[in-house]
């Protein structure tokens, strides 16, 4: 391999050349495997409570104390109490599908989307669906990253049907600040699960990436999932198209990761909204065109 250098001028720091030469997927089912173990009261609780002092979960909005959850990974998908992520209530509200902070958003265009600075990378790539991706030059997208003490249920941002969704095998690079700013093409590259949205105003899509550690990503509407031996890609209409109100759960994150949403042209507006900016499931992003 030659010398690497990053898209921002630097040469690419130890911890990178670590992550290259671990064997992400496998050790990511490993995870996976952990954190799915009814392990004894003792060790589990252990476990939860090291994971909340480490990365500061607020727990007073779960809805189940800690010596509830029979697995990490329980915990890890826990439910928040009713009324702690209420929904934007105008009609045309975009709703934001997680609790994260903004990565990247703006204008699609030449079918380049941002993935951080000095990097881009391709939609047609994103969606492995050249075709498709056509019909989103000019439009929108927005990156939402989720941190380990973010809630990391998955909802929708728009009122409609799901009637399309492709699964993609891929990598599993990390896309903490190491993985966005030296992997080139990262959100491209890993492995991603795509739900379409069908609504009033056209398609949109909701792409959940895969990242090292994710155990696997899952969603209401199918039995696919990710991150499995023998993975292959998997793309087709649903036989009943689900039906969902724009903040209603589709999927989730079994362990955390990020969301690209991708809009075609005049579907929406942005609101007062920034890169690095919290954001929280249930506020508005700014305005949808239905």
């Amino acid at each position: 391999m030659t010398t690497p250098r990053s898209a921002i001028g630097k040469r690419y720091p130890f911890s990178y050349y670590l992550l290259y030469l671990l064997p992400k997927n496998s050790f990511s089912r490993l995870c996976g495997w952990v954190a799915e173990q009814p392990w004894p009261p003792f060790f589990r609780q252990l476990l939860i409570r090291s994971f909340i002092r480490a990365f500061q979960v607020d727990m007073s909005e779960a809805m189940e104390p800690v010596e509830r959850y029979p697995t990490f990974n329980a915990f890890f998908t826990r439910h928040l109490k009713p009324g702690t992520r209420p929904i934007d209530p105008n009609p045309t509200a975009l709703i934001c599908p997680v609790d994260g902070t903004i990565g990247e958003f703006g204008s699609i265009t030449q079918g380049r989307l941002i993935q951080a600075k000095g990097l881009e990378y391709s939609l047609a790539d994103l969606l492995d669906d050249p075709i498709r991706a056509q019909d989103y030059e000019g439009g929108e997208y927005m990156t939402i990253y989720l941190a380990p003490y973010n809630y990391h249920r998955i909802h929708s941002m728009v009122r409609g049907h799901i009637a399309r969704f492709a699964y993609i095998p891929g990598k599993l690079w990390t896309v903490s600040p190491l993985g966005v700013n030296y992997v080139r093409n990262l959100f491209a590259i890993n492995e991603r699960l795509i739900s379409y949205f069908e609504t009033s105003g056209g398609e949109c899509a909701l792409v959940k990436v895969g990242a090292t550690v994710v155990g696997k990503i899952r969603v209401k509407y199918h039995s696919i999932e990710s991150n499995h031996w023998g993975a292959k890609r998997v793309e087709g209409p649903l036989h009943t198209p689900y039906r969902v109100e724009a903040g209603e759960e589709v999927g989730l994150f079994e362990l955390g990761s990020t969301v690209v949403c991708v809009f075609k042209p005049g579907q929406v507006e942005w609101g007062n909204v920034e890169v690095g900016q919290a954001v929280r499931l249930g506020e508005s992003l700014g305005t949808y065109h239905y």
